[in-house]
């Protein structure tokens, strides 16, 4: 391969024009004819016995070029923009220019855009922690509670609204049962909204042993649009059911959930470590602050193909997240009533912000020529090999070149650098504090809680602001908020 020129016929976009040599090329059309000719049927030949200038005559010359540039054409288009020096985006069309012995082929690709950001040093952003309160201390009681009771078979009175039910449901509409509207001995929490509307309802007031119809209407903007506002006929046997026990709200509760003595301490312990999450959601905004406005700094000419790839990058995430749940993308556009083109424009704005996000913090890395060193590079190569169980750090080096991972620690340089620079004023509610969790009943060994917030507690009680320069260090990562439906 040689490269031959490079154009560029309008901004972020150049066309490559590269040469295949001739021998390449021959032995190539070569190994293509031997693979194929076995399936060739040439009059006069036994399957697969005609000479190769026979079968070019009687299919075209060129009957073999197609699959042999194609076997080509991959290395020899990255050794092209190697010897360029492009920072490509996207995939690239690909035109023949000629074949005469050689073979001549255009590529056109857009290029990373030049970009750059303008007083990226001192961004004034505002650290805003909320205060906990006794309803949010209670409520994550509550559900410590909820997860440590207990069923209790109930056979002395019908079910009632919060009781857990077990039973059997037939529905049809119009008297014809319908996909996915059978089951036995089924689980529901009566009150959940599990069912649609009115379904749950109709269950309280049976007994165990009674068989009944449950008579409901799918909703208008149901999902399965065959059954939208259809009436429809469950016939119901109910199995069993059971009432929900929880823990006594006493200290040995506490002493059963925690490694405290008493349930004060335990409510205390509580408090601290919401207050932590608080403080630390608060340093998260921060972030998002700081991100927000290298991004209103950025001047860039943004090729549209690179948000459409990183929408495709979300894309691909969701759906392993849905298969790691037992789900696909395309059960998943089934029941929702989406589709790929509505789940990429639903991606697109993540998408546009990662990639100003990206380019505005590698235009950092250029100007405060941010380099990464050998050490950090095998740090975070080690960093990966932890985060999957079942990969060693040699696999990991063979599948991600350190260039690419030397830019990412590059890349979090920058990020370090902008928030060290940051001017961060704190705004604390009234009630916000920060303290220290009781001793637990091992003595010697601190809380969590304890040791995040050890000498670096405030004991502010009211309303303060303060500035400080600092904010805590998060990695600029991609994030996907597009949740489950539930049904």
């Amino acid at each position: 391969m040689s490269l031959k020129n490079v154009t560029t016929p309008e901004t972020n976009v150049r066309e490559v024009e590269f040469e295949i040599a001739a021998d390449v090329f021959e032995e190539a059309v070569t190994k293509v004819f031997r693979k194929n000719a076995a399936k060739m049927t040439v009059p006069g030949f036994r399957k697969g016995k005609a000479p190769r200038h026979i079968i070019e005559k009687m299919y075209g010359k060129g009957v073999f070029y197609e699959d042999a540039i194609n076997q080509l054409l991959p290395e020899a288009y990255d050794q092209a923009i190697k010897e360029a020096g492009l920072d490509t985006v996207g995939r690239p069309e690909f035109d023949i220019v000629s074949i005469d012995g050689s073979v001549i082929m255009k590529a056109t690709v857009y290029v990373r855009p030049e970009a750059s950001v303008k007083d990226y040093k001192g961004i004034e952003v505002t650290k805003k922690v909320s205060a906990v309160t006794d309803d949010q201390v209670n409520a994550e009681i509550e559900r410590v509670r909820d997860r440590n009771s207990r069923r209790i078979d109930v056979t002395d009175r019908p079910a009632q609204m919060g009781d857990n039910v077990n039973f059997d449901f037939d529905g049809s509409v119009d008297g014809v049962p319908f996909e996915g509207g059978k089951s036995e001995h089924f689980d529901l929490e009566l009150g959940s909204g599990q069912f649609i509307p009115g379904f749950e309802e109709q269950i309280a007031g049976h007994s165990i042993g009674d068989s009944f119809d449950v008579n409901v209407t799918f909703p208008e903007e149901y999902h399965a649009k065959e059954l939208a506002g259809k009436a429809a006929v469950f016939r119901c046997l109910l199995h069993s059911i059971q009432y929900t026990e929880k823990p006594e709200l006493d200290d040995e509760f506490a002493k059963d959930v925690s490694e405290f003595d008493t349930l004060d301490e335990y409510k205390a312990d509580v408090r601290a470590k919401l207050e932590a999450s608080a403080e630390k959601d608060a340093d998260r905004a921060v972030d998002e602050q700081i991100m927000d406005a290298l991004i209103e700094r950025l001047e860039a000419e943004i090729p549209p193909v690179m948000i459409d790839e990183e929408a495709e990058n979300f894309l691909r995430d969701y759906d392993n997240r849905l298969k790691s749940q037992g789900m696909d993308l395309a059960t998943y556009l089934k029941y929702t009533g989406m589709t790929l083109d509505g789940m990429r424009e639903q991606f697109r704005p993540m998408a546009e912000r990662q990639v100003k996000t990206r380019l505005a913090l590698e235009a950092i890395v250029a100007m405060e020529k941010i380099e990464a060193t050998e050490d950090e590079v095998n740090a975070e190569y080690q960093k990966i090999a932890d985060a999957y169980q079942g990969v060693t750090l040699d696999q990991v080096k063979g599948l991600i070149d350190s260039a690419s991972v030397a830019k990412d620690v590059a890349v979090e340089k920058a990020v370090q650098l902008v928030k060290a620079e940051a001017k961060i004023v704190t705004e604390k509610e009234a009630g916000a504090t920060t303290k220290k969790s009781p001793a637990k009943k091992t003595a010697a060994k601190k809380t969590a809680a304890e040791e995040k917030t050890a000498g670096t507690a405030k004991k502010t009680t009211v309303k303060k602001t303060t500035t400080t320069t600092k904010t805590t260090a998060a990695k600029t990562t991609k994030k996907t908020t597009t949740k489950k439906e539930a049904e």
